[in-house]
C-alpha cells in the first residue's frame, strides 16, 4: 500500500484465500484491506491517537438512507451527547479530492446534520463547516477532540 501523509500505526492484517484482510478496531474485526481500507485505518487511528477523539465515539460504514437509496458513510465521530459531530469521507490515495468529493459527504450530511466534514485521500485532508451563510469555512487543521470550536 502507498505511503501517506498521516502517522504509521501498528496493524495486524492477514491472508485468507489470497485475499488481505486488516484489523479494524472500531468494529472489532477484520476487513478487505483496500486502497480506501487503508487511508480509513490510517484516518480512525489519527484521529484517536494524535487528536484524542475516544474509539468508543467513532463508527464506521454505517448505512443510511439518502433520497430514498441506501448509502454507506466511512466515518463519522460523535460528540458526548451521541449526536454526529464530525463526517469524514475517506478517498484512496490516488483519488483526487474534488468537488464531487464534498459532494458526497454533504450528501450524507443532509441525513446526518454533523456541524463538521472532512474529507481525505491519505495524502490531503480537508476540514469545516457550513457558517450561517451556507458558505463552507475551512479549519486550518483537524482539531483536537477537546478543542473543536463549538457552533
Amino acid at each position: 500500500m502507498l505511503e501517506l501523509s498521516l502517522p504509521a500505526f501498528e496493524y495486524k492484517v492477514k491472508k485468507q484465500d489470497g485475499v488481505v484482510f486488516i484489523y479494524d478496531i472500531i468494529r472489532k474485526k477484520y476487513v478487505k484491506l483496500t486502497p480506501e481500507e487503508w487511508v480509513r485505518q490510517h484516518f480512525v487511528h489519527y484521529l484517536i491517537r494524535q487528536k484524542g477523539f475516544p474509539q468508543a465515539l467513532i463508527a464506521l460504514e454505517r448505512e443510511i438512507e439518502v433520497y430514498g437509496l441506501k448509502r454507506r458513510f466511512d466515518l463519522v465521530c460523535y460528540d458526548r451527547r451521541g449526536n454526529p459531530y464530525l463526517i469524514v469521507e475517506c478517498k484512496a490515495a490516488g483519488v483526487t479530492l474534488s468537488q464531487t468529493v464534498f459532494d458526497q459527504v454533504f450528501g450524507y450530511n443532509l441525513i446526518l446534520a454533523a456541524p463538521y466534514v472532512a474529507i481525505t485521500n491519505g495524502i490531503r485532508h480537508f476540514c469545516g463547516h457550513l457558517d450561517s451563510n451556507r458558505q463552507f469555512c475551512f479549519l486550518p487543521e483537524i482539531p483536537e477532540f477537546e478543542d473543536f470550536p463549538a457552533l
